[in-house]
């Protein structure tokens, strides 16, 4: 098998972009570094598409293994023909492997293995062949044995029919029909384990759903619903169409005097042996694929929440929300570092307003608060009431924000809080991790079992290796977008850089501790088992800000400084500049040393033509001030330019073009791409609703069948993907992520319930 083509194929690649990923992820390198620094090799491939390929890596030699194990296993009782084998080996998929290993694995005691033992095999066989003259109980007659258990002739056929039935169900190619057909035409049934009992799966009471249309979500609740034993589920089919499927297969063409007998075994082989399994198979494909689509969804939020944009300069005062016992407050400095906390009571059963209004004051006007952040849980929403009101009696300038707190209680009680704060009570872990999550949500959800953050569906049904191998793998490619400050970064998030374990990680934070800040990316190798190996797949991903080596300050690998100090040499860059924020005009240094106009004309430093040649990057400026001026300026062709230099340098085109973008903006953060966070400073509630009523509103999940958004009453509102937008969308990420602000309207109020239901079809003018 060429799953090097076969790869390539799928993905649409070159061969030997393929061949080159692959060797360097069988060397162990992780995948963040291949794509952010082999990009020569894999062609620029994203982290994403990588990710896809291992796992289809993964699966394409896993099928190899297990082609050449049954082959051996077939090979071995002596029933290997070059047929079967060069089946074996076209197959491409592991179901296809089975079906042909299927009739040659060894099984449990069966009516059939019990009639081969009879001797009826050989009787079998006749019948299939449709060959022999006389009926099957003449044909039966010698093999008649009492002595083997068979008494008569019909003894004899009934054990052949049993041998038959088993023949057909171990059939590849009749499996994979009546598969394949099962999957087109059958039906989910679903029906209530109690009619009388009220329960969420109410309308799956009296359900029926094609197999082949039946959505993932729908799938997973009926599984819920099913093993809660609320549902029974069964898969429907049309007995009928199967046997006769499966008739046209086994019986000749014109009939025989063995149609009769062949057709009430094929439905014998249907019925007691194929429906059941197909069934089976149906119900884990659905399964599979149901959990498959959830895992992309949970992980494509947990990207997004990931990747919110920090609130820098926010000192904040945060809250977590309860009644009896109180809300617990926070008050953290710029940095999150904890200066104060206690517990205010505004909510009931005190219902202290007066005195949670004269704290939040004292704390305001001591620590000099500029944003108060609450948590999304109990009691939130009588909370964010008593905020809005504080703000808008005291007219101090503070605005307020909800945050997701789902795991802030799993973290607080977590083996890691009680080792960072080991002093502090559980719940002002809490509070502090709120805030936190305001002033950098990666630093702060990365210490938090990702499942356990809360922006998926049916998150705690689906395999959970698979979701959690998702979403580490999520959170690692984050953490090394985004780069992570050595000499600050917690061993929770340094433990997701790549190659970086931890072990290491706590190593690094014991080295820092005990010898002071990180001078240079150099002194990493001097940390306990990280070695050279660990270093070179993490090094780039790490940063130090104010160290010998402004370049250790940028996602610059270190074994691209010598070319990036060629680069500079030649662009007239001091090292110093980097230092204050980077090179913007790096684009005009390399147009007046390297760029030419779209005709070819070459207009740069070395020249040789004396008129353009630059001694100093003052003359740069000049030249490059030059060619862009004039009533026909030439159309700069920065690319031409980028590969002149990346040939003078004897280096990549994307490695030159990465190391530029970091000179440009050393340490640029993606996540200033992102959405900014939305503040209030006044709340509705659920009786000011009204149909009708536009509103902003901040996606808080999205779901297969469409997202849930935050319009700030106490339950977030439901925008079905129906609603999303007036042309056809597959799913609702196509149009929304989490942590976008849309602008929706009210189209329906269950007040009994609590619910809303939005639209974001809103025509121009704002009428729909």
């Amino acid at each position: 098998m060429n799953i090097i083509g076969m790869i390539a194929g799928e993905f649409k690649l070159k061969e030997s972009q393929v061949a080159d990923t692959v060797a360097l992820i069988d060397e162990g390198n992780t995948i963040p570094f291949i794509a952010r620094y082999r990009k020569e090799a894999t062609g620029g491939l994203s982290d994403e598409i990588l990710r896809d390929m291992d796992e289809r890596l993964t699966y394409l030699r896993n099928l190899q293994e297990r082609k050449d194990e049954v082959t051996r296993l077939i090979d071995e009782q002596g029933k290997l023909t070059d047929e079967l084998r060069q089946q074996i080996e076209e197959a491409e998929v592991l179901q296809r492997v089975e079906d042909l290993y299927k009739p040659y694995k060894k099984k449990k005691a069966t009516r059939a293995s019990k009639a081969k033992e009879k001797g009826l095999e050989p009787l079998a066989l006749i019948f299939m062949g449709q060959e022999e003259a006389g009926a099957p109980q003449e044909i039966a007659v010698p093999f008649v044995d009492p002595e083997k258990g068979v008494d008569t002739a019909e003894d004899a056929v009934a054990g052949a029919c049993d041998i038959i039935a088993e023949m057909i169900s171990d059939d590849p190619d009749i499996t994979a029909a009546v598969r394949e057909k099962t999957f087109e035409t059958a039906a989910i049934v679903t029906e209530a384990a109690d009619p009388e009992e009220k329960t969420v799966y109410d309308m799956y009471y009296d359900h029926s759903e094609p197999v082949k249309s039946i959505p993932n979500h729908r799938v997973l609740a009926i599984n819920r619903g099913e093993k809660e034993k609320k549902l029974k589920v069964k898969v429907s089919t049309d007995a009928e169409k199967m046997e006769e499927l499966i008739a046209g297969r086994v019986v000749k063409d014109g009939g025989s005097q063995f149609e009769g007998l062949l057709r009430e075994t094929v439905a014998d082989a249907y019925k007691r042996l194929m429906a059941p399994s197909a069934e089976r198979e149906i119900r884990n494909a659905l399964t599979e694929r149901a959990e498959a689509e959830a895992v992309k969804v949970f992980a494509k939020n947990t990207e997004k929440l990931l990747m919110v944009p920090p609130v820098k300069g926010a000192r904040i005062i945060s809250i977590d929300p309860g009644y009896r016992t109180g809300c617990k407050v926070a008050v953290l400095n710029e940095t999150g570092k904890l200066l104060a906390y206690t517990t205010v009571f505004p909510t009931e059963p005190k219902k202290d307003i007066k005195g949670t209004e004269a704290v939040l004051g004292k704390l305001a006007d001591k620590f000099r608060i500029n944003t108060i952040v609450i948590g999304n849980g109990t009691a939130s929403r009588e909370t964010e009431e008593v905020v809005a009101d504080f703000i808008r009696k005291s007219g101090r300038d503070i605005h307020y924000t909800i945050v997701n707190e789902a795991g802030a209680s799993v973290y607080s009680a977590s083996k890691l809080a009680t080792e960072e704060y080991p002093d502090l009570d559980v719940t002002v872990r809490g509070a502090m991790s709120l805030g936190r999550r305001l002033q950098d949500p990666l630093a702060e959800l990365v210490k938090i079992p990702t499942k356990s953050i809360g922006v998926g569906q049916y998150q705690h049904d689906i395999n959970q290796t698979l979701l959690e191998n998702a979403l580490d793998n999520v959170v690692e490619d984050c953490v090394n977008r985004v780069g992570v400050e050595l000499n600050t970064a917690s061993p929770s998030l340094l433990a997701h850089v790549a190659g970086i374990n931890m072990g290491i990680a706590r190593n690094i934070v014991d080295y820092r501790e005990k010898n002071g800040a990180f001078k240079k990316r150099g002194e990493l190798k001097k940390v306990p088992k990280l070695g050279d190996k660990t270093f070179a797949q993490c090094a780039g991903f790490i940063r130090i800000s104010g160290g010998d080596e402004p370049l250790d300050g940028t996602s610059v690998h270190p074994e691209s400084y010598g070319v990036a100090g060629s680069m500079m040499k030649k662009l007239g860059i001091d090292r110093d500049e980097l230092r204050k924020g980077g090179i913007p005009d790096i684009d005009e240094r390399i147009w007046a040393a390297y760029g030419e106009d779209e005709a070819g004309k070459q207009k740069d430093s070395r020249s040789g033509s004396g008129k353009m040649r630059a001694k100093s990057f003052a003359d740069l400026k000049a030249i490059s001030k030059e060619l862009s001026q004039g009533d026909k300026k030439p159309k700069r062709n920065m690319k031409k330019a980028i590969e002149k230099m990346a040939a003078d340098l004897d280096v990549g085109v994307p490695t030159l073009s990465d190391i530029v973008a970091e000179m440009k903006k050393p340490g640029r953060d993606p996540r200033e791409d992102a959405p900014p966070v939305v503040f209030r400073n006044d709340v509705r509630s659920f009786d000011d609703l009204e149909v009708g009523m536009e509103m902003d509103g901040t996606v808080r999940n999205v779901v297969d069948f469409g997202a849930f958004v935050d319009i700030g009453v106490k339950n977030d509102g439901l925008v079905h993907i129906s609603q999303m937008s007036d042309r056809f969308i597959k799913h609702p990420m196509d149009v929304v992520s989490v942590g976008d602000t849309v602008k929706v309207r009210i189209i329906s109020i269950d007040r009994e319930k609590q619910k809303v239901g939005l639209t974001m079809k809103l025509k121009q003018g704002g009428k729909a």
